[in-house]
């Protein structure tokens, strides 16, 4: 694929050109080491690194055109140069424009909210795909552009904007009729706009808590970042899926009045909801339910644990009725099959005595909806191994803390991502939430993944339940000097083997 620079920046404000005219753009890149021939580079200024000081080392590796939004010191002739007021900013109608706006030609479904998003974007493909629809999509555990699922590598939940349009052209390519979007705060930000340029044709919300707000600031900016994917999907005259269980439904049924139709789905079964769970059963490993709505009914049998998934199933169904024009009953026969995320409520079974259970949950409201469901099941003790991330919302670490001080008898806090803080002082603030427990017999500290999670599983008893949180799907911990490879799953098991003698 090659386009001129001139046709791909027309809905762009340049402020200086300098060097050619134009030139002939073959790809997008925003990191100088993967920078090819024939590449327009976006320099963008970031937390640890300026990519306006690796623009040379761009154009060496082949960039015909730069973007950029500070004067550079050297321009050359043959490169096309562009100045503009924001080089992020500028990046997504670029990228929409370079892959032909590949979202007007798919039906976009955006699912936004602090927690459950993952899970309900794999389930909406999952119904989609199962009804004969070709769908992919782009979720924090993996992508899907029409074939095999394949591991987000990205290590962001919602990717920029060149890869994302990249991606939706690869699934136009490959026949696909819908996508869904996993549309983070951070990515529906306008000081982002990873997502700026995409059509949706549904909005869904799971839930909203305490989260992101070293980036955001306040809670009011998090939720109004939030619902920008309402507003821009009503610009499109799309549907929007609410879950009215969450205080704040009002302020993004306010921001979706421009869509065609608003519904709101709810799993303690509230009247004013359109589709909303009856009955619910649960067991360790399943949950059923009957779905009520306008449609009709619908049994929902479920091999996959956790009653919070009754809220990612709702919010799925709902979409998918409302963007098909189909009853709920046309799902039925969907539901057993439904599998759960990597890294969501996985059972760890090594032959051991007691149960381990590995989840994403990070948040405060994860922890809420999880550690209330999860204690009434455990007929021995429970522990929980868990911290929270550096450099990340700081307010929450003793919120974390104190929740799983409410539920569990014994605490085990390990490294989680640290990056560039002091790994033990962040545990130390995540324990000032633990005020009923005692160090070194209910709470302890230790920084060192592996090593806690063998200490946790040594005092294990018959019937006791371990809960292993904050790294699910993650294939890294990340420390000062980088990632470090690590498997939470894979771990437990290398350590479970180790402790009952098993071989694989």
């Amino acid at each position: 694929m090659e386009k001129s620079l001139s046709a791909i920046t027309g809905d762009i404000n340049i402020e200086a050109r300098n060097g050619k005219t134009d030139a002939l753009i073959s790809g997008l890149s925003y990191d100088s080491r993967t920078t090819c021939r024939g590449d327009l580079y976006f320099a963008l200024p970031g937390l640890h690194a300026d990519g306006h000081a690796f623009v040379e080392q761009a154009i060496a590796a082949g960039a015909r055109a730069v973007i950029h939004q500070v004067p550079l010191s050297l321009y050359h002739p043959e490169i096309a140069y562009l100045q503009v007021t924001n080089s992020r900013i500028s990046m997504s109608p670029v990228a929409a424009a370079f892959y032909d706006h590949p979202s007007r030609v798919l039906k976009v479904i955006g699912v936004t909210g602090t927690d459950g998003k993952s899970s309900t974007v794999s389930f909406l493909h999952q119904l989609l795909t199962g009804m004969g629809l070709k769908c992919g999509f782009l979720s924090t555990v993996q992508f899907n552009t029409g074939g095999e699922s394949v591991k987000n590598h990205f290590r962001q939940s919602t990717p920029e904007a060149t890869e994302i349009h990249k991606t939706l052209r690869a699934m136009v390519e490959a026949g696909c009729s819908h996508a869904v979007i996993e549309s983070t705060s951070h990515g529906l930000s306008p000081k982002n706009n990873r997502l700026g340029d995409i059509c949706y044709d549904a909005a869904v919300i799971t839930n909203i808590s305490h989260e992101h707000l070293e980036f955001h600031g306040t809670m009011e900016q998090y939720m109004d970042d939030k619902a920008n994917l309402f507003r821009m999907t009503g610009q499109n005259r799309g549907i929007a899926v609410i879950n009215i269980d969450d205080k704040n439904h009002n302020l993004f049924a306010g921001t979706a009045s421009g869509c065609r139709s608003i519904s709101f789905y709810s799993a303690t079964g509230a009247q004013k909801a359109d589709y909303r769970a009856r009955g619910i059963e649960e067991t360790p490993a399943s949950i059923a339910f009957t779905l009520d709505s306008p449609k009709g009914e619908a049994r929902v049998d479920l091999n996959v644990a956790g009653r919070f998934n009754v809220d990612n199933i709702l919010a799925a169904s709902a979409a998918v009725c409302e963007l098909e024009g189909v009853e709920p009953k046309t799902l039925e026969p969907l539901f057993p099959g439904l599998k759960a995320v990597k890294g969501r409520m996985v059972p760890v079974d090594e032959g051991q005595a007691f149960q381990v259970i590995v989840d994403y949950a990070h948040t405060p409201g994860a922890f809420r909806r999880l550690f209330p469901a999860i204690r009434p099941l455990v007929r021995g003790r429970l522990f929980a191994l868990f911290s929270s991330a550096g450099e990340r919302d700081l307010e929450k670490r003793p919120v974390l803390g104190s929740i799983a001080d409410e539920y569990c008898d014994v605490i085990v806090l390990a490294d989680e991502d640290p990056r560039g803080e002091n790994p033990m002082a962040l545990l130390e603030e995540v324990a000032s939430g633990c005020r009923n427990k005692t160090k070194g017999k209910s709470l302890f500290l230790i920084e060192n993944r592996k090593e806690a999670m063998r200490h946790a599983f040594s005092m294990m008893k018959k019937d006791d339940c371990i809960l292993l949180l904050g790294k699910g799907h993650e294939g890294s911990i990340i420390y000062a000097n980088g990632p470090v490879p690590w498997d939470e799953e894979e771990m437990a098991r290398i350590l479970l083997r180790e402790l009952t003698g098993k071989r694989e």
